[in-house]
């Protein structure tokens, strides 16, 4: 399998991976949870990907701590940075939350998402820190810890 097989093959993998993750979002909203929240106290251990701005709203009440990509399907930067991006959800205390700035310029805007990767982390609901392109986990994992 060539490497561009194999990019491929991943792009399909992660394509899928999120459609079930917002399925499984979609019918814990209609079974009368809140889309894209946890119980009290509980961080999500993936991703939450933002579906509009109430929902964004939503999100960045609900948690804490923040770690929002505004990243763009297309951008090989945002690709590389996905598994990244994924421990950290699965591993850290902090909520990860994806802004697709395709999908949502205006919030991308608000964000301050000039280019991507844009990475911004919210702490009690506010803007902190905010970074561009892509970075490594360390680099991360120290604007949560100096965020939290």
């Amino acid at each position: 399998m060539s490497n561009s097989e194999e990019l491929d093959e991943l792009e399909r993998i992660r394509q899928q991976k999120r459609k079930e993750l917002k399925e499984q979002r979609d019918a814990g909203a209609n079974a009368g949870s809140a889309a894209g929240s946890s119980e009290a106290g509980e961080t999500p251990t993936s991703p939450i990907e933002i579906e509009d701005q109430p929902h964004f709203q939503e999100v960045t009440s609900t948690h804490d701590l923040i770690l929002v990509d505004c990243y763009a399907d297309w951008c090989g930067p945002c690709q590389m940075m996905e598994p990244t991006i994924e421990a950290l959800a699965a591993e850290s205390e902090a909520a990860v939350a994806k802004v697709d700035v395709d999908r949502h310029q205006r919030l991308a805007q608000q964000l301050g998402a000039q280019g991507v990767p844009t990475l911004v982390v919210f702490a009690d609901g506010e803007p902190v820190e905010r970074v561009v392109g892509a970075q490594d986990r360390t680099t991360l994992e120290q604007l949560l810890q100096r965020a939290a």
